[in-house]
């Protein structure tokens, strides 16, 4: 099984999916809606997605302020996940996405990447960013303490 990582934008889907075994995180598309609203095919091109990939979990980038305050991205992306929850039948993480669309974007600045090419690639990396951040956490609230306790 694999973990999905979403990147909920206005416009775009930004999406990543972990390998089988939850150590890295690959950017796989980028969906583009219709509308602010428009959700219903989101939600069926993502479904697709979570069959094709055999994905057990989702992780979604909780947008919020710098000083961790929730503003209305961070409630549309509550709602969305609440609409992901009922959709799939999956669990569903908010994880906070702080900074990651501008780290995504100083990688694709140092990779050379043309700036009216970025935005092809900005979410998708954003999500990749969001899902190995989660992972990371896992594998360090998994294994590492457990090793840093025996190691006392």
């Amino acid at each position: 099984m694999r973990i999905m990582g979403l990147d909920f934008g206005s416009k775009t889907v930004g999406v990543a999916i972990s390998d089988p075994l939850l150590i890295t995180a690959q950017g796989i598309t980028t969906i583009h809606r219709k509308g602010e609203n428009k959700l219903r095919q989101t939600l069926a091109q993502i479904e697709t997605l979570i069959e094709e990939y055999e994905v057990s979990e989702i992780v979604l980038g909780n947008p919020k302020h710098m000083n961790a305050d929730e503003g209305e991205r961070a409630r549309l992306s509550a709602e969305f996940k609440g609409m992901l929850e009922r959709r799939t039948g999956l669990p569903v993480t908010l994880w906070d996405e702080r900074l990651t669309t501008v780290a995504a974007e100083k990688t694709l600045i140092e990779a050379n990447v043309r700036r009216e090419h970025r935005k092809e690639y900005v979410d998708k990396i954003a999500a990749v960013l969001i899902l190995q951040g989660y992972l990371d956490y896992r594998g360090m609230a998994g294994s590492g303490k457990d090793q840093l306790r025996s190691e006392e």
